[in-house]
């Protein structure tokens, strides 16, 4: 399964780059990174031995995170789009937050397997987007997720 080549984390301005899941300078993070694959949203992430639920399984915990990162970089991205702005352009990506989480686990997740979160976004606002995140395992559905996102606050900037 191939990483993604660049993703639109890589081009969060630093003082917005410490979220612990998709955070490029959080040296204790996950590190997830969304790109873009035809008319979806693609993060592939291969869960650490640390991410056990029980053996053999993925901690649930880290399945939700990937969900909740994976969906407001997707929204960084489909907003970034409509400003006219490509992953990579040079261009700070505008930075969401989310509003809303909701998970479903399908089945259990394996380890020792890269994960494939793949998301749909729809904009429901200017700011607001819903973004729809399938992830899955050796090809199998595991889990089923839906974000809601929305453009980070100024009052989040700290000074």
């Amino acid at each position: 399964m191939n990483e993604v080549i660049h993703a639109i984390q890589d081009d969060y301005p630093d003082d917005f780059a410490w979220c612990y899941g998709c955070g490029r300078l959080n040296q204790d993070g996950h590190h997830f990174r969304t790109g873009v694959e035809g008319d979806h949203t693609v993060t592939i992430y291969t869960p650490k031995p640390e991410h056990t639920a029980l053996p053999g399984f993925v901690y649930g915990g880290l399945i939700a995170s990937l969900i909740d990162c994976h969906g407001t970089g997707s929204a960084a991205i489909a907003l970034h789009r409509k400003n006219g702005g490509e992953i990579g352009d040079g261009q700070a990506p505008p930075r969401f937050v989310t509003a809303s989480l909701k998970v479903d686990f399908m089945k259990p997740t394996p380890h020792n397997v890269p994960l494939k979160a793949v998301g749909t976004v729809q904009e429901i606002h200017p700011k607001k987007f819903i973004v729809e995140t399938e992830v899955f395992a050796e090809g199998k559905l595991c889990a089923r997720g839906e974000v809601t996102a929305v453009v980070m606050p100024k009052t989040f900037i700290s000074e």
